[in-house]
Parts: structure tokens; C-alpha cells; sequence
């Protein structure tokens, strides 16, 4: 919030912004808005986003769907299953954790053990694996919705000696997530496409300024990478930090 009221401040003609909490970030995105400025909401959205020019995001909640497609394939046989996530209230995680959910719950094989919440420290998230571990040695798969969810997980199975037995998925795809798939850390991940996202905020932001049309809400798609993968067809969709 005080990064935005100091934005405010400078009355920028467009804000391309992630909000980080669907609710508490509503009013100080929605004053900046109330100024004059184009609002575009990228990734990430709020609770109202009515006063915003454009959103853009990737289709979370099938990522979400899709993380549990590659546990079933990992994992044919079933068993228990859980999600490391962030905290409760992002829109992008939360949206992740409900695909998976639903897909989970449609499938007889697998046990659904929940959502567990690391609040974006991999030490808690290790803890959180650890302790499941512990109380359920019989894990077969866990979706962890972000980096750090992924890399306290895999600490947390590495050091319950699961490695092989416990298939983890991650999300996104930016070095360090790439790093973990190539070293067994995860089993997959799934990629969004968050250059498209950069793209479509810019262009959206412009025509809202020019008064051109605006497309309200655009989504965008995802991508599964694998080790099998991760040096041929998907290596396009790994993330790059600058041109």
C-alpha cells in the first residue's frame, strides 16, 4: 500500500500493477484509478476489479487442473495428495489451489489431504512437508503454487528420504524452478506465459490513454515442462529476464 500512495502521488498517465491481496489492495489501486490513471492489472487481480481498464492473466485455475494431471501420470496408481501454497487471498495462488482441488476431488484414486500454507518462506514450507510426511509416510504427490512453495517442499521430501516416492509439481518457470526440475527437485512444472502478460499489459495500457478500444479481460495459457521436455519444445516457454 505504500508503494502505490507514493505512485499515487506522481499521477502517471497508466499502472500496470499485481495486486498482492485481492481485498486490502482494492482501495489504494482504486484511488490511483479515481485520478485519472489507466489502471491494467496483470497476473494478479482484486476482489472489485469493475474500475480497471484491463486484467490480465493466465488461466490459473486450469494450471491448477493441470498440476493434477501430472501427478495422475506420475502417480497412476493414486494415493494422498496436498498443496504447499502461499497464503490464503492471492488471487493467482488461490485460483491454482482451486483447480487442483476440483480435479483431485473427481478422481476416486487419489485421497486429498488439503492445502497447507508456507506464507512464501521455503524453511516454513519444509516444516509443513516434513510434518505431513510424518503423519501420512504414504504421500504419493504435492502442488506447490509458487518458487518458494516448490523449494521448501523439496527440502522437506529430500530430507524425509521421499525423493522417489513423492511426486512434486510446481509452478512457473523462471530460473531457479528450471534449476529444480533439472536436479529432481520437482517433478514438473507448469509454465505461464508472462511475457504475453508484459505484451498485452502495455498494449492495453496504451490504448486505454489514447481512448482506443480495450479488451476488459484477457487470458492467457500455460504450458507443462518436464524433464523429457525441458531441452526440446518446452525450452521456448522457460522465462527470460530481459531480451
Amino acid at each position: 500500500k505504500p508503494i502505490v500512495d507514493s505512485v499515487a502521488v506522481t499521477k502517471p498517465d497508466a499502472l500496470l500493477i499485481a495486486p498482492t491481496d485481492v481485498t486490502a489492495m482494492g482501495s489504494p489501486i482504486k484511488a490511483v484509478a479515481s485520478s485519472g490513471t489507466k489502471v491494467v492489472l496483470v497476473d494478479t487481480t482484486l476482489e472489485d476489479p469493475s474500475f480497471a481498464a484491463s486484467q490480465i492473466s493466465s488461466d490459473n485455475k486450469g494450471g491448477g487442473a493441470e498440476a493434477f494431471k501430472a501427478i495422475q501420470q506420475l502417480s497412476p496408481n493414486g494415493g494422498k495428495i496436498l498443496v504447499m501454497s502461499v497464503d490464503p487471498g492471492i488471487s493467482t495462488t488461490d485460483a491454482r489451489v482451486a483447480g487442483f482441488e476440483e480435479a483431485a476431488k473427481a478422481d476416486t484414486k487419489f485421497s486429498y489431504l488439503g492445502v497447507q500454507y508456507s506464507h512464501n518462506d521455503p524453511a516454513v514450507a519444509a516444516k509443513l512437508i516434513t510434518a505431513a510426511l510424518a503423519k501420512d509416510p504414504d504421500i504419493v504427490g504435492v502442488f506447490a503454487t509458487n518458487l518458494f512453495s516448490a523449494a521448501g517442499s523439496g527440502t522437506g521430501i529430500r530430507q524425509a528420504g521421499k525423493t522417489d516416492q513423492v511426486k512434486l509439481v510446481g509452478f512457473d518457470a523462471g530460473p531457479d524452478q528450471v534449476k529444480q526440475l533439472k536436479d529432481g527437485t520437482v517433478s514438473a512444472l507448469i509454465a505461464q506465459d508472462p511475457y504475453q502478460i508484459g505484451v498485452d499489459g502495455v498494449d492495453q495500457a496504451v490504448a486505454a490513454i489514447k481512448g482506443e478500444t480495450v479488451t476488459p479481460t484477457i487470458q492467457t495459457g500455460f504450458h507443462l515442462l518436464t524433464k523429457d521436455n525441458i531441452a526440446g519444445d518446452g525450452a521456448q516457454y522457460v522465462y527470460k529476464s530481459s531480451c
